[in-house]
């Protein structure tokens, strides 16, 4: 059966997006379980290593495979994962190439956003395996499909629970394949595969946070010199054209539509990002603490509702916390209290329950006002 057409905001169990987008023309995905997901699970030949040239992640090395004198985009080491063009003539193949040296990091050559892709997931996978032990999106050692150039003039991203699919941007320039992007997305899919956050409602905003939070760790293992590691949302996918970043962590408001703190209907703001601010804040101040700051280069000034001081505990610990919570303690009917209650037991479980980090967690908390 053909997906539907996917809507550009979370829906559980189908896709969720980027960002909420009205007005751009998308393409129908290609059947589940019948499309690239299918493709990347072929037998494996030896891995060879490529030479990739992106659009946003620049010169990187790329993980490929040799069939029949012919390199494919599909990694044997990371469960064959495979990235693919949604406009080819069989997308259920992946992108191929003489020489494996790919894209010239412009849009002119098709493979540039490809690179993008492929060499992120790459990075997703290696840090879901490397910090939690967990090999793909369902745990199961299957490589997930990345499939690139979707639809016409689309500028968002969503993923389908076995992959994900990204667009150009608005103008057909600007592809939506940023490093911590990709990683939102394939994060969506793990959550599909674990906790089922919500789609909406508080739930929804928890869903959106988490690909974020998970976003800005992949950015920062990756370490890449295209795109020094923040705590800012999709700033090289220049969705905008003017360079600006999607969301804040260290304070959403600067979107001008997010929330900084909680407050009772936040579930009904106009799409799931916005709500997922309150939680973005809270893994900020639980990282890196309140006040001003400078990590990176980059300048961050992250407030609270109580005018408290919280001293961080590290991204690490951090993701570490919000990962246990998601994996054993969040669920589909989980709003912001249940989130307050599912890290402090992960912190608990984690560090113990009278260590700092239990006790930065419940702090974080008050911070952004959920109590």
């Amino acid at each position: 059966m053909m997906r539907k057409r996917p809507a550009l905001v979370a829906v559980a169990g189908v896709s969720a997006a980027l960002i909420a987008v009205q007005g751009t023309a998308a393409a129908a995905a290609p059947p589940r379980g019948s499309g690239p997901a299918q493709a990347a699970r072929t037998a494996a030949s030896p891995a060879r290593t490529g030479v990739g040239h992106g659009v946003r992640v620049g010169t990187v090395p790329l993980t490929t495979r040799e069939h029949n004198g012919t390199y494919e985009l599909i990694d044997p080491t990371r469960g064959g994962l495979s990235t693919h063009d949604f406009f080819a003539a069989d997308n259920k193949k992946p992108l191929t190439d003489r020489d494996n040296v790919w894209g010239d990091g412009t849009m002119k050559n098709r493979q540039s956003a490809a690179v993008d892709a492929h060499f992120a997931a790459g990075k997703t996978w290696d840090y879901f395996k490397n910090t939690f032990g967990r090999s793909g999106i369902h745990g199961d050692g299957k490589g997930p499909a990345m499939t690139v150039h979707y639809g016409r003039n689309q500028a968002d991203a969503y993923s389908d629970g076995d992959g994900a699919f990204f667009g150009d941007g608005k103008d057909g320039k600007n592809p939506v394949t940023a490093l911590d992007v990709v990683a939102h997305e394939y994060t969506h899919s793990l959550n599909q595969a674990t906790a089922r956050l919500a789609s909406s409602g508080e739930g929804g905003g928890l869903n959106e946070a988490t690909s974020d939070i998970f976003g800005t760790m992949v950015e920062f293992q990756a370490d890449i010199p295209a795109d020094t590691p923040d705590y800012l949302i999709g700033e090289k996918a220049n969705y905008y054209g003017d360079g600006k970043p999607l969301r804040y962590l260290d304070k959403p408001s600067k979107d001008g539509k997010s929330p900084d703190f909680y407050k009772p209907g936040i579930g009904r703001l106009d799409n799931s990002h916005l709500a997922a601010g309150v939680a973005n804040h809270f893994f900020y101040l639980l990282s890196e603490g309140s006040g001003k700051k400078v990590i990176n280069g980059t300048t961050y000034n992250s407030p609270t509702y109580d005018g408290s001081k919280v001293t961080g505990i590290g991204r690490d610990k951090a993701a570490r916390i919000w990962y246990k919570a998601l994996t054993t303690q969040f669920s589909s009917a989980t709003d912001y209290k249940g989130a307050r209650a599912g890290t402090l037991k992960a912190a608990a479980a984690l560090y113990g329950k009278g260590s700092t980090e239990y006790r930065t967690v419940a702090k974080a908390w008050t911070a952004v006002h959920v109590g």
